[in-house]
């Protein structure tokens, strides 16, 4: 009875040693693939994070440019629409129709030039300025926006429905900034309709963020190009239908973005367009 019991011991001893050792193999192998890839992970890691320090860099660097370019771009071209304007007034009497419509473009042209280099001037000082946030009442932002254009609306019949707005988290000087790019769009863009109706509103809040609406029933976009909307320069009608310098929803954007927030359009062509705003919700921030 003992030879028996000893075998099946043995045996038993012998079976376990080598589900032992497949065992212990099998964790080795888990080991050095997990090993593995944890080192790749880190590689990886560190690759990305030398990526992110030399786009951050290179922006910084974009940043720096454009400020300098069109900072030091502001006087020479306001020297040109200057002595034009001064050539307009002084030497009229003496100029055919041609010349007087040479100088007229001359002028024209210097002006718009003025007002690309200080947007690019504005677009620039976004990056390098300091945002000052707290509690923005959105209702009497948005009623100084309109005021702000009223300029704009004269001989205008524009219908305007402001619904309630939310509180948010932001930078009010910024956020004028957003909306009143906004607003004057919509107002810009329904100069073709014989009554212009712009929307104010806002909808679908989350726990963590107010959504902010501007809507038209002007000229529209096709949505196939919204990708190009925020661009910077980038234009959907031609200047000679809509002056702009294609700077202010790329403006619009990156306030947006630096506030944590989302900005997005829906459109039709000649059936107007409506841009939203995400943005944070005040009290949600810091929570």
């Amino acid at each position: 009875a003992y030879f028996p019991v000893f075998t099946l011991f043995s045996g038993l001893l012998i079976w376990f040693g080598v589900v032992r050792r497949r065992v212990e193999g099998a964790l080795r192998q888990s080991r050095d693939v997990l090993k593995a890839e944890v080192e790749q992970r880190r590689a990886l890691n560190a690759e990305l994070a030398k990526r992110s320090d030399e786009l951050q860099a290179t922006n910084k660097e974009l940043e720096a440019f454009a400020y300098s370019v069109s900072h030091d771009l502001r006087a020479p071209v306001r020297h040109i629409a200057g002595f034009t304007e001064l050539l307009q007034k002084h030497s009229d009497a003496v100029l055919d129709d041609k010349s007087r419509h040479q100088i007229s473009m001359i002028l024209d042209s210097a002006k718009r030039m003025g007002r690309l280099v200080d947007d690019l001037l504005a677009f620039s000082r976004i990056g390098r300025a300091e945002a000052q946030k707290t509690t923005v009442h959105l209702e009497p932002l948005m009623k100084g926006v309109v005021d702000e254009i009223a300029p704009d609306m004269k001989g205008r019949k524009i219908v305007w429905h402001i619904g309630n707005l939310p509180i948010c988290y932001g930078d009010p000087a910024m956020l004028r900034l957003v909306f009143g790019n906004l607003v004057s769009n919509a107002v810009k863009f329904t100069r073709t309709c014989l009554q212009a109706e712009i929307e104010i509103s806002s909808v679908n809040h989350t726990s963590d963020e107010v959504v902010v609406f501007v809507k038209d029933n002007g000229v529209g976009f096709d949505m196939k190009y919204k990708d190009k909307l925020f661009g910077v320069f980038q234009r959907l009608h031609s200047q000679e239908a809509f002056e702009g310098t294609g700077i202010g929803l790329a403006t619009v954007q990156r306030i947006v973005q630096g506030h944590g927030g989302r900005v997005w359009a829906e459109a039709s062509v000649n059936n107007g367009a409506t841009f939203y705003v995400a943005l944070p919700k005040a009290g949600r921030v810091n929570a």
